[in-house]
């Protein structure tokens, strides 16, 4: 992970008003407030114990906005860590029985100390990224309540012998005028937060330019590749994704076709499933791919996976180029 020999873990498990802080070989525990106080009296209890971070290898999960707080204030003194999937700890750890923060940091101590050599440090999401998330997310939860309420509107129309003077209806109809209000107003912020940022806005206007990107899915990747900086390669992402296809065999009595795997980003899955099939009608190059995959006995769910794929190795590309996408028929011309 670092130069420097590792010579202690520190395993933290961040829960939203505290941390677990435990030490893997010295086998101590101390619980701190979750907040820049607490976190300079957990470096204040380490420098007490002669614990230097430069051969401490500090670990926590990803546990969303809890974990934040803790990433940048260790950035911020150059203090390298590493923010594990929390999946990847739970396989580690075998069979347990009985759960506790306490013994969560252990485990995580522990887990950091045997796969020290392959841990990378990692870097938190920038200010404006973090921003950009939070309203994402809250346009999110607007969606869903618009759709939630056009449903009930839906099912009053059928109970309703006149829907036009029907009270409840048109309360549902002015609830809907002020959530589309609300939404516009937040799309725009969110465009103004990434106008604020060059890199950022250089990054969303070349993903447009793929044919079947949108606005939302542009957003979302810009947020789940952290500006393009959190993947080395479209593959990557795409096997994060879950647009990736895995073996699955052993000896000569298992031998399926390749499948993708069920741990992956469900929503970015989806998006990427609208964006292929918004491709296919406006772009010629591949709905002629399509076409051509499926006379040939293709299944239409395969050639969609890889219609996938090919829009995020497209975005990718234009990202890491620098210049707008341009269709091949046009490199012909």
């Amino acid at each position: 992970m670092r130069e420097q020999q590792t010579k202690e873990s520190l395993g933290i498990d961040i829960s939203k008003l505290t941390i677990d802080a435990a030490l893997h070989h010295r086998g101590l525990h101390e619980q701190f407030a979750n907040n820049r106080s607490g976190f300079k009296d957990m470096l204040k209890w380490l420098s007490k114990l002669g614990v230097v971070t430069d051969g401490l290898l500090i670990c926590f999960e990803h546990t969303g906005w809890y974990c934040l707080k803790l990433s940048h204030f260790l950035h911020g003194l150059d203090i390298a860590y590493h923010c594990a999937n929390p999946i990847d700890i739970k396989r580690s750890s075998g069979l347990k029985r009985g759960k506790s923060d306490k013994a969560d940091a252990f485990e995580i101590a522990r887990y950091a100390w045997l796969h020290r050599e392959e841990l990378d440090s990692s870097e938190p999401m920038s200010e404006q990224l973090i921003e950009l998330q939070r309203m994402m997310a809250f346009r999110t939860q607007l969606v869903k309540q618009m759709t939630a309420l056009k449903n009930q509107k839906s099912g009053m129309k059928v109970l309703s012998d006149s829907p036009s003077t029907d009270f409840s209806i048109r309360l549902i109809d002015q609830t809907l005028h002020h959530l589309k209000g609300q939404l516009k107003k937040l799309e725009k912020q969110m465009q103004e937060l990434i106008k604020a940022d060059r890199k950022m806005q250089s990054n969303f206007e070349l993903s447009r330019t793929v044919k079947g990107v949108g606005p939302v899915l542009a957003m979302q990747m810009l947020l789940h590749t952290h500006n393009y900086s959190r993947f080395e390669a479209w593959r990557q992402f795409s096997s994060y994704c879950g647009l990736v296809p895995y073996e699955h065999s052993s000896g000569t009595s298992i031998n399926r076709r390749p499948r993708t795997h069920a741990i992956s980003d469900r929503g970015m899955k989806s998006l990427l499933s609208l964006s292929a099939l918004s491709a296919i009608r406006c772009d010629p190059e591949l709905k002629a791919y399509y076409q051509k995959r499926v006379e040939e006995g293709k299944e239409k769910m395969v050639v969609l996976n890889i219609i996938r794929n090919k829009i995020v190795s497209r975005v990718f590309a234009t990202v890491k180029r620098g210049t707008p996408f341009v269709p091949l028929s046009k490199h012909a011309a």
